[in-house]
This record gives structure tokens, C-alpha cells and sequence, in this order.
């Protein structure tokens, strides 16, 4: 999988760094009709943009594939750490 790289762009309606806010909205459904036509006008323009939408929609997928039960006891135990410590610091 390559990286991706932000290229700023403006399209018609949005630029990369909004695509970038957006993107979580538009993955779960949540953009109102005509926001979701200007990101997806924006997307099909740009290339950077379509390409991290797609690793970003891939990650959610295998990571919602995750269960407890597949993860060893030393990777669990470091993953609560992590999250115990960012609830500790803040975001």
C-alpha cells in the first residue's frame, strides 16, 4: 500500500485539507446532499484524495474485523496501556 501524500488541490466546492475533515462524515453516511456531491466531485477529480479515502475505508474494514479474542494477551495488554494513557493526557 503506498502512502499518502497531501497534494493541495481546490475543486470545485471543497479542497483537500476540507476532504480531509469530511472524510469520517462521508464514510459513515453522515453528509448532508449537498456536501456529499461536492466531496464526491472533488474526489473523482483528485487523485490523492481517492486514494486515501480508499486506505482509510480499508483500515476501517480490517479493523472492525478485529475481536478480542485475536489478539494475544502482551498485544491486548499494550493496547489498553496505550488507551489508558491517552484518556490519562488528553487527546
Amino acid at each position: 500500500m503506498r502512502l499518502w501524500r497531501r497534494r493541495r488541490i481546490s475543486t470545485p466546492g471543497l479542497t483537500c485539507n476540507e476532504v480531509v475533515e469530511l472524510v469520517t462524515d462521508y464514510l459513515e453516511g453522515c453528509l448532508d446532499a449537498p456536501t456529499r456531491a461536492r466531496f464526491e466531485t472533488h474526489i473523482s477529480l483528485c487523485d490523492g484524495c481517492s486514494e486515501y479515502i480508499e486506505q482509510l475505508a480499508k483500515t476501517r474494514a480490517l479493523v472492525g474485523a478485529l475481536h478480542e479474542e485475536h489478539l494475544s494477551e502482551p498485544a491486548r495488554h499494550r493496547l489498553m496501556s496505550a488507551f489508558h494513557d491517552w484518556r490519562e493526557q488528553g487527546p
